[in-house]
């Protein structure tokens, strides 16, 4: 008999998603030695290598990944009967893996996380930032009990719930002649200097949808990854971008970047949180989307 243990399974799932011992050990909340020793142990019952080893890099061998999704399956089942039994208990009680995409992360969480401890003190919230493509993919495999993100979203497997609106600024360099005279429309010229986010982020898809009117060639030459990258980028004279209202104040600190309105009605996108359609984790979600919408709106754009 095999004898694997859903915590060998857990950490084997770790270590497939970080291809890095520490920080699959960070991830699963034990001591690197603990989840290598469980790894060990796990490929000696199997009578298999499952991760080859060579200095600081980790690759996973054919069995491993042959293994993976029938691992992932397991361990959302057992994730959904953990949910299960918590049911009558607290909302927001224990363990809850939460997504986030990060044009909303680092906005968002400064002024949710304070309040969510404050009226679930028992609450044991683990946060992923990612794009929305693998945060809609991670909800529906079980990796993820729920992720905040932009509408639309269409996958029929999932149930969303609206938060709130953030309009949209755009941001520019400081004393740049083309913006001199605020709002600016949205078919204005200058923003053919627009430059966008990497394939894959929904603020990309967004910012064409607002400026659809004109051709955006900047980003010919750049590939950024962040609005951070990209403000800085503006700052520094490479072009303008589009920015949620909730940056807007963090970014207004930049030396050399000037943050403008478009022309009313003013572009925006709806934040929303998002969850599997299953009756397991429906109250807990709703509670949660009443915390933050709860939130204060000058508190967010602050």
């Amino acid at each position: 008999m095999i004898g694997l243990t859903v915590r060998q399974m857990h950490y084997f799932e770790a270590l497939a998603q970080t291809l890095h011992f520490g920080r699959a050990a960070k991830l699963a909340g034990v001591s690197q030695p603990a989840l290598s020793s469980q790894i060990a142990e796990m490929e000696l019952r199997l009578n298999c290598r499952l991760f080859e080893r060579g200095g600081k890099v980790v690759r996973m061998t054919d069995e491993a990944v042959a293994l993976l999704p029938r691992i992932e399956r397991i361990l959302a089942d057992v994730r959904d009967v953990e949910a299960t039994a918590r049911r009558g208990r607290p909302a927001l009680e224990g363990r809850f893996r939460l997504g986030i995409i990060p044009t909303v992360a680092p906005y968002l969480l400064p002024h949710a996380l304070p309040e969510l401890k404050r009226h679930f003190p028992a609450l044991q919230l683990e946060l992923r930032e990612a794009v929305t493509a693998s945060l809609v993919e991670d909800t529906s495999s079980g990796k993820l009990d729920a992720f905040v993100a932009a509408l639309p979203l269409d996958y029929p497997g999932l149930v969303t719930e609206e938060l709130f609106s953030d309009r949209f600024f755009l941001a520019v360099p400081a004393g740049d002649p083309a913006f001199a005279s605020p709002p600016v429309p949205p078919e204005s010229p200058a923003l053919e200097r627009l430059m966008l986010l990497e394939e894959g982020h929904c603020l990309r898809e967004q910012a064409l949808a607002v400026c659809g009117n004109v051709r955006p060639v900047a980003m010919a030459s750049y590939g950024a990854t962040s609005l951070t990258t990209l403000l800085q980028m503006v700052a520094h004279g490479l072009g303008v971008t589009l920015i949620p209202e909730m940056a807007a104040g963090p970014a207004s600190t930049i030396p050399d970047l000037k943050i403008v309105p478009f022309q009313e009605p003013m572009p925006q996108r709806t934040i929303c949180l998002a969850w599997r359609r299953n009756k397991v984790r429906h109250d807990e979600c709703v509670e949660l989307a009443k915390i933050i919408r709860g939130l204060d709106a000058a508190v967010l754009a602050a």
